[in-house]
């Protein structure tokens, strides 16, 4: 009997992650923790609506949670909540999250909504200043060699697109 309890909570962890939801490995850049329901949280906790419609970075909140393609979206308040859920598509960044330079050299990078562009109604990421630095060199040309490598990218893990 005093294997019980391990042996059950086993059993449960086991459940629940037999019952998390399914999408490709990689697709979205989602934070290392998960909700309670087990979906990984974008854009590291950040309103998207404020991202995308002013470039502002903007604390969300799990009170305000909307779960789109398995993924988790923290936002600020219950308008930018349900904003985002009316579609969901228009705001969210391109190439899953990932930094828009990464993929335009053919690698998955994590990004840091600080460092964000907004090019014909879409929002990019970047993994930092200088990621951001080299895509305002050339944005036509990097968003032209992201659009190309994105395609190939999309559903393949982080570990196999950057060889790891």
């Amino acid at each position: 009997m005093k294997y019980a309890k391990p042996l059950f909570a086993a059993a449960t962890l086991a459940a629940v992650l037999s019952t998390a939801p399914a999408f490709a490995a990689d697709e979205y850049n989602v934070s290392t923790g998960t909700t309670l329901s087990g979906a990984g949280v974008a854009s590291r906790g950040d309103d998207l609506i404020a991202l995308a419609t002013g470039l502002k970075v903007t604390p969300g909140l799990a009170e305000h949670t909307v779960e789109h393609d398995g993924v988790a979206y923290y936002f600020s308040s219950e308008e930018t909540m349900k904003t985002f859920a009316a579609d969901p598509g228009k705001y969210m960044p391109q190439y899953g999250g990932f930094c828009a330079f990464g993929v335009a050299i053919g690698k998955k990078l994590d990004a840091s909504n600080r460092y964000a562009d907004i090019v014909d109604g879409k929002l990019y990421v970047f993994l930092n200043a200088v990621a951001f630095d080299k895509y305002k060199d050339d944005k036509a040309g990097t968003l032209a060699k992201a659009e190309a490598n994105w395609p190939e990218m999309h559903h393949r893990s982080v570990a196999e697109v950057n060889g790891l």
